[in-house]
């Protein structure tokens, strides 16, 4: 949090992967201020909250290796996200063998 600081340039990789949920909201607070500082921020990231950055634009790399700038509710990992969250049973059936107790 206190390795930044206003007017910089900073690219992230993936910072949400040591990071709780509580740990993505404050690294998005720290970083909507930082950007109101006149940071730039490149991040690749595949979380929803991190996406949710106002002012965010958003870019997708396909497997093809195509570039295509999407809004929020377009990103692969919020659709993956909302999608789990309102039918789990639907993931887990594919993912775990029926046969088997979790």
């Amino acid at each position: 949090m206190h390795r930044f600081g206003p007017g910089g340039l900073y690219m992230l990789d993936e910072p949400e992967a040591a990071l709780s949920v509580r740990g993505c909201l404050a690294l998005l607070a720290r970083m909507a201020e930082l950007a109101g500082q006149g940071s730039q921020l490149i991040v690749a990231t595949h979380s929803p909250i991190l996406l949710a950055l106002p002012g965010a634009r958003i870019v997708e790399i396909d497997e093809d290796g195509i570039v295509e700038q999407v809004d929020y509710d377009a990103a692969l990992p919020v659709r993956l996200t909302r999608d789990f969250l309102s039918a789990p049973e639907k993931f887990l059936r594919h993912l775990l063998d029926e046969d088997d107790p979790p």
